[in-house]
């Protein structure tokens, strides 16, 4: 009988680590699976693989950013309004026929300054960081307004600001490297490097980190610089992409990348903001937007989807951690 009972409790502990490290995976792998089998013709294409790759390379880049901040226990609301300013500022360079390289660095720079100035106000004078980023927000969505006057700048954008958005290397799109990359370079600082493990241990214990000797809010500014940072890269692939740029363009991006955020909680690491479940959560947030765009499902209907998958994969990750 205890030979049985122990079998029980191990078979027990070994489902619940599954659910807890890849539930989510899990049901990203399902999803998937639903949509070939309900259209084989469409979804289940090598095509449409590398149609979604492309399509999540801004959630995953954007998504990134927002984990780093996540990592020490903030919010960065201004990640959407920067990657509108990031989109404007390269285009209106590109269209002024400004040097291309200087069309994607500026915008990046111009967003490390002012992630830097968010994480200054929130660790100096200790607001909280999601009024201090949301005023931010508003503050940006305005200066984006008044640098295009509320127009889309399209005109005299060169071919080549539109190479890394629009071409692709060996049938894949450089957009789909560009993101690749970025997630094993940021996997590699989070996860191998000392600045990495500061994060997660000032995330984890603030006082205890200070009182070992860490300098918290030199390594809060860096995060949120960081976040700002890929935030305004994404605007800048956007902008090449569409070879276009709105003052609005980002800001969809906003809820999306703290979705696939939260969504990678469930993944790989316990409860906690990682890089690959970031990846992970932008991954089934795409192909669940584009199996369900196959289908022809309102877009208004394809939020509420997304909305109950969000939720029944923290379920699923709650079900495995209640069975430790």
């Amino acid at each position: 009988m205890e030979t049985t009972k122990m079998t029980k409790s191990s078979s027990s502990i070994e489902w619940g680590k599954i659910f807890r490290s890849y539930g989510t995976v899990i049901a990203g792998v399902i999803i998937a699976i639903i949509f070939s089998i309900l259209n084989p013709d469409s979804f289940a294409t090598l095509d449409n693989a590398i149609n979604i790759s492309r399509q999540i390379s801004f959630l995953v880049i954007i998504g990134i950013g927002a984990t780093i901040v996540m990592s020490v226990s903030e919010f960065d609301l201004s990640i959407g309004a920067i990657a509108s300013l990031g989109g404007v500022i390269a285009a209106k360079i590109a269209a002024s026929g400004g040097p291309i390289w200087v069309a994607f660095i500026v915008p990046v720079l111009v967003a490390l300054v002012v992630g830097f100035i968010n994480g200054w106000i929130v660790t100096q004078f200790r607001v909280l960081s999601f009024i201090t980023t949301l005023a931010m927000s508003t503050i940006l969505g305005g200066f984006t307004f008044w640098l295009t006057g509320g127009a889309t700048i399209f005109e005299n954008i060169p071919d080549s600001f539109r190479l890394v958005g629009q071409k692709s290397l060996l049938g894949i799109p450089l957009l789909s490297i560009v993101m690749l990359l970025i997630t094993i370079l940021f996997w590699y600082v989070m996860t191998q490097t000392a600045f990495g493990r500061r994060l997660y241990a000032i995330g984890g214990n603030e006082s205890a980190s200070r009182i070992a000797g860490l300098r918290v809010k030199w390594n809060k500014n860096a995060a949120f610089a960081l976040g700002a940072a890929l935030a305004a890269l994404t605007g800048v692939l956007m902008a090449s992409r569409l070879g276009s740029a709105h003052p609005t363009a980002g800001n969809g991006l906003f809820l999306q990348a703290y979705a696939a955020a939260y969504l990678g909680m469930t993944s790989f690491k316990e409860g906690v903001p990682n890089i690959w479940g970031t990846f992970v959560g932008a991954a089934i947030i795409g192909i669940l937007a584009n199996g369900l765009t196959i289908m022809q499902v309102p877009t208004f209907m394809q939020d509420v989807i997304t909305g109950l998958i969000v939720i029944a994969a923290v379920i699923m990750q709650k079900f495995g951690r209640g069975s430790r």
